[in-house]
């Protein structure tokens, strides 16, 4: 059993926490290899299995991860997770259908490609801030956070990326910056563990390239069942799933579900990274 862990240029040999993934799945006779996802030399046919892993450039590519998701698609390449919930996933207008579904999202306002941007005709009166970020996108890419007293600036400056991306407007929620993002890591479709994600004072990017600070936390029942109700509106099988969002009080405002390529934090829950390759384990038998 032969296994590419799905990697990009930057990043050819894994991040640190994910390279302990080919020792690990070594002890189950598995054969791991990091591969980066357009590397024109590899040959796909190689691998019973991939698995996106840090494919962190796909959003830069758009053209080409499209086309290379529809080539392995084509080749019959096992994906974990599948083709099909990458497709959607990549692209975060699936929040309009979650939010159709019951799901409690942030207050979003779906934006088509248009040559005619106007963010004050189409955000709601009561905000008084926003975020404003490509459908497509990760990692706090072309997003920006705006006062809705300045938004010609933003409508300026986002004219020629409405042209070719779809967009999100999203009312900024200042809990961000007090309570943080609460991430909740699913494997195989059963709650694993969940960290919590404060930005630097001043900032609202919780990533740590950001200076985001992570802890591990223990949500309560309800909280878990109810990025679990998330999780369970996949009906294909999930190798993993990360439901991110803002815990406020008892409800959880779904940001977004990364099952793409994020992050899942094995070097802070301790025995993460063995529940993950249990989980591979499970659904490749």
């Amino acid at each position: 059993m032969t296994i590419g862990l799905l990697t990009c240029e930057k990043l050819p040999d894994l991040t640190i926490s994910d390279q302990q993934l080919i020792p690990e799945l070594a002890k189950h006779n598995i054969i791991a290899k990091a591969v980066i996802w357009n590397d024109k030399t590899i040959d796909w046919s190689d691998f019973n299995y991939l698995i996106f892993r840090n494919t962190w450039d796909y959003f830069e590519k758009e053209t080409e991860f499209n086309l290379w998701l529809d080539h392995i698609e084509q080749l019959g390449i096992k994906t974990l997770n599948p083709i099909e919930i990458i497709k959607q996933n990549k692209h975060k207008f699936y929040l309009r259908q979650m939010e159709k579904q019951g799901i409690t999202i942030l207050p979003t306002v779906f934006i088509d490609k248009t040559e005619n941007l106007n963010l004050a005709e189409i955000i709601p009166k009561q905000w008084q801030k926003a975020v404003l970020k490509p459908a497509f996108s990760a990692g706090s890419y072309q997003t920006s956070v705006f006062d809705a007293s300045d938004i010609k600036r933003t409508n300026d400056e986002y004219t020629k990326i409405a042209q070719e991306k779809e967009l999100l407007l999203q009312e900024f929620i200042p809990e961000i910056q007090t309570l943080g993002e609460t991430s909740f890591i699913f494997f195989n479709k059963k709650f694993s563990h969940a960290v919590n994600k404060k930005p630097i004072d001043g900032d609202f990017r919780v990533q740590s390239q950001f200076g985001g600070k992570y802890t591990l936390i223990q949500p309560c029942q309800e909280l878990i069942d109810k990025a679990q109700k998330i999780v369970n509106t996949f009906h294909d099988e999930l190798l993993y799933a990360r439901v991110d969002g803002i815990v406020i009080g008892t409800e959880l405002h779904l940001m977004e579900i990364e099952c793409i390529e994020p992050d899942l934090y094995f070097d802070i829950s301790e025995g993460a990274m063995q529940r993950f390759v249990t989980s591979i384990i499970e659904l490749i038998q």
